[in-house]
């Protein structure tokens, strides 16, 4: 999925339309076939003018590509707005769903007392902007110094089916982290029931499952350094802090977790990015899969 930023929904006086692109091409190639009142010059005009979008992701790049089933929204009335936010990036939106990439730093939703700078205050006073009654759900939440993609639902409805079949509407969920040492197994499985301390909230293993959930988390070293390694994990079931807990319970603890295990590291936050998310798209039953890069200070950590 492109990146880049998304489109504002303007005022219900926006004249905008949405079509389905029939088959692989262009942007411009495939605005040709679904506008074809519109001569070449207009055509060009609103890509200039930043008036057509796909999958709510606006582009001026002419030779964009996309794919049969892609959504093109033209906004016949003027450019559209974009969302900006210093540490979330709008990477995908529509009628129903939202997917974020969250910087390191902000809690999904508020834990204790209540705050503006968190995603679910974010993303819904964004959604608010014109439509005044709009909501936002957290679907899953990422822990406030992880950074990397999330997904959202803008309706009840949309949440309610990944929530209640989440172990078979989300496809993967892939992690890149950092972790101290050498990782003596170059891949393998972490599996316990995590189960949380009421007094200091951290999370732990047990192998009794009356105490705990069972958490699976798959690694593969990806380039193991002198002092670090760079390890992509995979899990299936998503409980709390699992990926730092599992790390810790391998003797490879994620590089900053102090929590649990970690010493302070050289790039001042926990070295770990949700870096793929792939699911069944609640309404409309289609795959979808959404990929973000690794933090450029993590490669550098691994020399």
């Amino acid at each position: 999925m492109n990146n880049k930023k998304q489109p504002r929904r303007g005022p219900a006086t926006d004249n905008v339309a949405k079509f389905t692109i029939k088959e692989d091409g262009t942007l411009l190639a495939a605005a040709a076939i679904l506008l074809p009142d519109h001569k070449p010059t207009k055509l060009k005009s609103l890509l200039r003018h930043n008036q057509l979008a796909v999958n709510g992701v606006p582009s001026t790049q002419f030779d964009l590509p996309v794919k049969a089933g892609d959504e093109l929204w033209v906004n016949f009335d003027r450019s559209f707005q974009v969302f900006s936010h210093p540490r979330i990036k709008l990477i995908y939106e529509d009628s129903d769903i939202i997917v974020i990439d969250k910087g390191y730093g902000v809690l999904s939703t508020a834990a204790g007392r209540p705050s503006d700078d968190t995603v679910y205050n974010i993303m819904r006073s964004y959604a608010r902007r014109f439509s005044p009654h709009a909501n936002v759900f957290v679907v899953h939440r990422l822990d406030r110094d992880t950074s990397g993609l999330m997904l959202l639902t803008r309706t009840k409805q949309a949440r309610d089916k990944l929530i209640s079949n989440w172990n078979n509407m989300v496809i993967e969920r892939k992690y890149i982290a950092v972790v101290e040492g050498k990782v003596e197994q170059p891949e393998g499985v972490v599996k316990s029931f995590l189960a949380e301390n009421p007094e200091t909230y951290e999370m732990y293993s047990t192998t009794d499952k009356k105490l705990g959930r069972l958490a699976v988390t798959r690694y593969q070293v990806v380039k193991q350094g002198k002092r670090f390694a760079m390890v992509e994990l995979a899990i299936k079931t998503g409980r709390k802090n699992q990926i730092r807990v599992h790390m810790r319970d391998l003797g490879n603890p994620v590089s900053g977790d102090r929590k649990y295990g970690g010493h302070p590291s050289p790039i001042n936050r926990i070295a770990l990015h949700a870096t793929v998310l792939s699911f069944v798209h609640p309404i409309t039953g289609k795959q979808v899969t959404f990929n973000s890069p690794v933090p450029e200070n993590f490669n550098k950590m691994i020399i």
